[in-house]
């Protein structure tokens, strides 16, 4: 599964010049937090370049109001391409996280520039097939591992984000005690495609042995090693071999309360 974006981001991938075109075909426009920037099954065609802030972008399930979040997006990811390119009606909602800046590109204009770009066309493929790639494993994951299992691949994964300034998503914090994800439950409930209580079971299992601590919007990862081994699936022996190293050398978590 992945959250983030691309390595490389689409307009840190022009080049000085082509920034300057893409930047001439549309305007800046702002909004505020929460605001929908996109719809799912909207018939819009327009295309947006995020400048500064985050978005979700997050699909409809068959849970009525529950949403499936599919990714975070920032600075310099492009959005919208899909129904610029195949005129279907949008496939999903794109979110504002905070204050959100964004160039907004009228569909006709960003096909025009493609076909005039082959370099630039090229990218956008890249992009798309990321991205599809990512949607397989979204779906071989909400079909083959638990949902403690998903959570750990969820937590690693912010946990290992980089932390790059404006690219850093604002889910993520860094301290000398390690990483921590700042998500609600039933946000990151949405994020592995499970419930807010199936959520809240998986890190009481997660606190019960010290892998995590938790707080008002926040997980703290207090030993990424064993949250990888979870999330690659080794939750038999190997995790429970280096629980055994760990409680006999430390005692368990009785002995220190």
């Amino acid at each position: 599964m992945g959250l983030l974006g691309d390595e490389t981001a689409f307009a840190r991938a022009l080049t000085t010049q082509e920034n300057e075109s893409v930047a001439a075909l549309g305007n800046r426009k702002h909004y505020q937090a929460d605001a929908h920037l996109l719809t799912e099954g909207d018939r819009s065609r327009h295309v947006m370049i995020m400048l500064h802030g985050w978005v979700t972008v997050s699909v409809a399930t068959d849970r009525g109001a529950t949403r499936l979040i599919l990714g975070l997006r920032g600075p310099g990811e492009l959005l919208g391409e899909m129904a610029a390119l195949d005129s279907h009606p949008r496939s999903a909602t794109v979110r504002a996280l905070g204050p959100v800046e964004a160039l907004v590109i009228p569909g006709d204009a960003f096909r025009r520039f493609l076909a005039q770009h082959p370099r630039v066309s090229g990218l956008v493929i890249r992009q798309l097939t990321f991205r599809l790639r990512s949607a397989d494993q979204e779906r071989y994951s909400l079909a083959s591992l638990t949902v403690l299992q998903r959570l750990a691949r969820r937590l690693t994964e912010l946990s290992r984000a980089e932390p790059a300034g404006p690219y850093t998503p604002p889910v993520l914090s860094t301290a000398y005690t390690g990483a921590s994800v700042h998500l609600a439950q039933d946000e990151l409930a949405a994020t592995v495609g499970a419930t807010r209580e199936a959520v809240a079971k998986a890190l009481r299992l997660l606190r019960a042995q010290r892998i995590v601590r938790t707080g008002n919007r926040m997980v703290e990862i207090l030993d990424p090693e064993l949250l990888a081994l979870l999330a690659d699936g080794h939750d038999g022996h190997d995790g429970h071999n280096r629980l055994d190293r760990r409680n006999s050398q430390q005692g368990t978590p009785e002995q220190q309360r």
